[in-house]
């Protein structure tokens, strides 16, 4: 018993194949993450400008249709 569990062990310290697999998890965890701290420090200056550019629209429009 204790052979074939060292025999296993042995198998099992060699075996790479679900390396890759981990790898490209943590990347995919990595990319995640960075992506959420993106969004996080330019997502507030986006809305910030879209809400800026709505209003000056509006405004035009509004100025626009008063004007005829």
């Amino acid at each position: 018993m204790r052979r074939r569990i060292a025999q296993l062990v042995v198998s099992l310290r060699g075996d790479q194949r679900g390396l890759t697999t981990v790898e490209y998890a943590i990347v995919l965890c990595l990319i995640a993450a960075l992506s959420v701290g993106a969004w996080n420090a330019f997502g507030k200056n986006v809305q910030t400008y879209l809400k800026d550019s709505t209003k000056t629209i509006d405004t035009e429009v509004s100025a626009a249709a008063k004007g005829k």
